[in-house]
């Protein structure tokens, strides 16, 4: 390196700190017990809810409570015996299976077999596409 000038070194003290601390570590343990040492003031608030999840569960004895004194049976709908009958009287006559009942109106086999057997909560328009399929009135009878 010919002719670049006079190499020095710079005898300047570099100091090098970690990071200010943060929430959390100003919170730990450690920091309050050098801070009490240091003098430093230390405010502590006691949370009445810290570290549980108290506002949660604190309200669901309540509900459980309401629950557990309710008295109303409380249920879906069910498909009526007269319309499951209906649906299978219509279906008989026309010579359907359930399946093709099924695949006629567009719906799932398990739908026309909860139908027929009652277990299912009536819907009116799957009703409404079984009364067209069917040419049968299903509703209305009361």
């Amino acid at each position: 390196m010919a002719g670049v000038g006079p190499i020095g070194q710079d005898w300047e003290p570099v100091v090098i700190r970690k990071k200010a601390p943060n929430a959390a570590a100003k919170k730990d343990e450690k920091a309050v017990n050098a801070a009490r040492r240091a003098g430093a003031e230390i405010e502590t608030i006691k949370k009445s809810t810290a570290g549980t999840n108290r506002a949660a569960s604190s309200s669901t004895t309540l509900n459980t409570r309401k629950l557990d004194e309710e008295t109303e049976n409380l249920h879906h709908e069910r498909v009526p015996t007269e319309l499951k009958k209906a649906i299978m009287q219509a279906r008989l006559e026309k010579k359907l299976t359930q399946a093709q009942l099924a695949q006629m109106i567009n719906e799932k086999p398990q739908i026309i077999q909860e139908y027929e057997s009652g277990k299912a909560i009536p819907n009116q328009q799957i009703i409404g596409k079984l009364e067209r399929a069917l040419g049968a009135k299903l509703r209305g009878k009361k």
